[in-house]
């Protein structure tokens, strides 16, 4: 398990990256490759950052209690002798 400052700083890069992403991808959707779509693509990046950020605090400890619950029972069959 990683620390603390670790876990936070990841989290910080990875929701930077899936939010400017997204943003980018959905807006590109949305308007087309257009000048419109470069001045709206920072704005929604700037809300989608602190969203994905805070989402990722609260659905973190749910994540991994089921990836725990989804791993260990394959970890057991693993270990298991034929």
């Amino acid at each position: 398990m990683m620390d603390k400052k670790t876990a936070l700083i990841s989290q910080v890069f990875m929701t930077f990256m899936m939010a400017l992403t997204m943003s980018g991808f959905m807006s590109l959707i949305e308007l087309g490759p257009t000048v419109d779509w470069l001045d709206h693509w920072p704005r929604a990046f700037l809300i989608a950052w602190p969203t994905a950020f805070v989402l990722t605090m609260v659905a973190w400890p749910t994540a991994m209690a089921l990836t725990r619950k989804v791993v260990r029972p394959a970890l057991k069959d693993d270990l298991s002798i034929d």
